[in-house]
């Protein structure tokens, strides 16, 4: 079970909304194969990033080139080549479907999608949730990882797979992200989302998202009281 990784360009990537930048002037290059960890705090942008790389957010100024196609010219054809494991609240599994359930969902909505792609899938997560098991009863680190693997079953270029840390352990975090180093090994280019990046490895692009321009400005001082004149 293998898919070509793609390469993922971003230059001067901005996102505004109605209160202002979303994130801005992003810059980064990730080559085929390779791990984006964008990280950075709880509003910096992280989420609507990588949804942005993925063909799924518009922007509003700068240029994303994926494996070749030039958003937002190619915008279906990059939806079509990137899986969305999770991106929370736009893409996440339903908390209150069964693990049986939700991988039959994944082979009906996602052509291509078989039985044996989605067991190799978790085989190389190294992940084995039960069938009966509700999808919120999992710990984070197995629900993660399922989404990860409904996603490599798709054979996409690029898999992208945001909050990797959230309500993980520190003694969870390094072994889900060699499993992310693993989906890899497999093709697809890994856009990932997280608080803290990753130790460095090999093919690591770790991209600290910039300060937006609002927050740039400098500290609102109180105005000066003058006294009336006596």
């Amino acid at each position: 079970m293998t898919a070509a990784g793609v390469d993922v360009v971003a230059r001067g990537a901005s996102v505004r909304g109605r209160r202002g930048p979303v994130f801005e002037g992003v810059d980064v290059d990730v080559p085929a194969g390779g791990l984006l960890a964008a990280h950075g705090p709880a509003g910096s942008g992280r989420t609507s990033l990588l949804l942005a790389l993925a063909g799924r957010m518009r922007l509003s100024g700068g240029a994303v080139r994926v494996g070749g196609h030039v958003l937002p010219a190619a915008g279906g054809r990059v939806r079509r080549m990137v899986a969305i494991a999770r991106a929370a609240p736009a893409v996440d599994l339903e908390g209150r479907l069964r693990v049986r359930e939700v991988m039959a969902e994944r082979r009906l909505t996602s052509p291509g999608v078989t039985e044996r792609g989605i067991r190799e899938a978790l085989a190389t997560l190294d992940v084995a949730p039960r069938g009966a098991d509700l999808v919120e009863d999992l710990g984070p680190a197995d629900r993660l990882l399922l989404a990860t693997a409904l996603a490599l079953a798709e054979r996409p270029g690029a898999l992208v797979v945001d909050d990797v840390d959230a309500g993980l352990p520190p003694d969870a975090q390094g072994p889900v992200w060699q499993a992310l180093q693993r989906v890899r090994d497999h093709g697809p280019t890994v856009l990932a989302g997280c608080l803290h990046p990753p130790p460095p490895t090999a093919g690591l692009v770790a991209l600290l998202l910039p300060r937006r321009s609002q927050d740039r400005l400098p500290a609102e001082t109180a105005p000066v009281r003058k006294d009336a004149d006596t």
